[in-house]
């Protein structure tokens, strides 16, 4: 079952609208027009108490312009590009710088602060925004959808689509922070990912070049590990980002198949979250800057009380030609899936 409901009005006028999306089972989640974000998951715990499990906010205009962007749709690139530039063709683009030296999740105005067209169809929430030509010094016009489905098995499946009428550059994913247990904080959260190399990078987070081994180093989540274990390890990593803030690179990569990234355990519900993707690599931020964001859910939230694992391409992509394209072409469509299971154990 599926309901609708006028949640606010952005600046402008355009309408913010709220979906729930509820199984048989009696278990949801919400999305919102504003960024094509994740609002809300409830799910049961291995009692069957159900619980609010992403951090959010209880006022639409909250999600606008937040510093975590919580729980919405990034873009037109997601996460960094070195110094916002990058060349396409032999052409130059400049991008708004927001992130010390460089331009992050599309700049200030990326698609997180945008009222995306939206709609019900069928089972399924269908998001869609026209992205001009310019648009944050991109090149294109750009068409995208976020659709979003809901399973009786508690299975959340969000797939993006994207065509653009010039060759530009494009990396989506979803922000949604996690918190297994629906309260305190994720630092005895179990994490483990299919990852065996992950991307160092300089102190401004973006990457140097090659990917390295985790083995050996406090970025090995190969076998589950809580995710305080190592979290103010002296680790070039840690150390530039308090915690966790780094893209690990997933075994197995081939466009357009579906890969395990990662899991999430929290031992006090068992709560299980496993992550699937069709994309190449996934970021682990462990809410490192999440204290002064705006209250909700009947508290307020401080570092570390939730995980966001964000499936996308590469940072900086652009810019390190070996790495897995992110250039969409006209004549091609951009797909790619992310699928959040939840279960208990």
């Amino acid at each position: 079952m599926i309901t609708k409901t006028l949640w606010d009005t952005a600046e402008g006028g355009k309408e913010i609208f709220k979906y729930r999306i509820t199984n048989k089972k009696g278990f949801y989640v919400e999305l919102s027009s504003l960024g094509a974000g994740i609002v809300s998951i409830v799910v049961p715990d291995k009692d069957g108490k159900a619980a609010d499990v992403v951090l959010g906010y209880d006022k639409a205009l909250d999600y606008m312009a937040d510093g975590p962007c919580g729980g919405k749709c990034p873009g037109r690139y997601a996460n960094r590009i070195a110094k916002g530039r990058f060349t396409l063709d032999g052409k130059q683009y400049e991008l708004p710088v927001n992130n010390g030296p460089n331009h992050l999740h599309g700049g200030p105005q990326g698609f997180q602060n945008q009222v995306w067209d939206s709609r019900i169809d069928g089972d399924d929430v269908e998001f869609m925004y026209y992205s001009a030509d310019g648009e944050a010094g991109y090149p294109g016009n750009l068409k995208v959808t976020a659709r979003y489905s809901w399973s009786d098995d508690n299975v959340l499946t969000l797939t993006f689509a994207a065509v653009t009428d010039a060759p530009t550059v494009v990396n989506l994913t979803n922000h949604a922070y996690f918190n297994l247990a629906g309260q305190g904080d994720v630092l005895s959260h179990e994490l483990t990912l299919n990852a065996s190399e992950y991307l160092p990078t300089d102190d401004t987070l973006i990457p140097l070049g090659d990917s390295e081994p985790v083995a050996g180093t406090p970025m090995d989540f190969i076998n589950p590990k809580p995710l305080g274990r190592d979290l103010k390890a002296d680790f070039p990593a840690l150390n530039y980002g308090k915690g966790y803030d780094n893209c690990f690179v997933i075994d197995g990569y081939e466009p357009g198949q579906i890969q395990r990234a990662a899991e999430l355990f929290d031992p006090l519900s068992g709560r299980v979250l496993e992550v699937l993707t069709t994309q190449p690599g996934v970021q682990i931020y462990t809410g490192n800057w999440l204290t002064g964001c705006p209250a909700g859910k009947g508290r307020t939230w401080n570092d570390y009380d939730a995980v966001a694992i964000e499936c996308q391409h590469f940072p900086d992509s652009p810019n390190h030609p070996d790495y897995p394209s992110t250039v969409l072409r006209p004549g091609e469509t951009f797909n790619e899936a992310i699928i959040l299971a939840f279960s208990v154990r």
